[in-house]
């Protein structure tokens, strides 16, 4: 995906970050929940009372629905995917393992884990943003 630096607005990814920040604390307040969607959904895959489906199924609708809206509003940003289905698919698995191995996704760790003053969400995060620069660079630098 490449980000048009010429035409990126710092309102909207505020604003964004905001909504999500939001999203995260009504989740906990109301739900005692934290927002993290690999436990979300994979809470979907796995037994459990049926009250417990009907808010994670809400929440991932909520993720697949929100694009929807805001195409009512404004034009969708044009997605470029510079990699094969055989790198995608070898990516998917890394994070869900990753996400499974860790006891968290990026957004319940980054997100709620560092909003609520976690050290283990701390080394979480600086763990998978290491990881990732390391990739890019050896990806981008180093193979290419």
């Amino acid at each position: 995906m490449n980000i048009d630096w010429a035409h990126f607005t710092p309102g909207t990814a505020l604003a964004g970050g905001a909504l999500l920040g939001l999203a995260a604390v009504l989740l906990l307040a109301f739900n005692g929940r934290i927002a993290g969607i690999s436990g979300i959904a994979g809470g979907l895959l796995q037994r459990g009372a049926p009250g417990d489906k009907a808010w994670r199924l809400a929440f991932v609708l909520g993720l697949v629905a929100a694009p929807m809206l805001y195409q009512v509003f404004a034009a969708l940003p044009e997605i470029v995917i510079e990699a094969d289905w055989g790198m995608l698919a070898a990516a998917g698995l890394l994070v869900g393992f990753g996400s499974r191995y860790g006891s968290g996704c990026t957004s319940g760790h980054g997100v709620c884990g560092l909003s609520r003053l976690s050290p283990r969400s701390l080394v979480a995060t600086l763990t998978f943003m290491a990881t990732g620069f390391a990739a890019v660079f050896v990806v981008r630098h180093v193979l290419a």
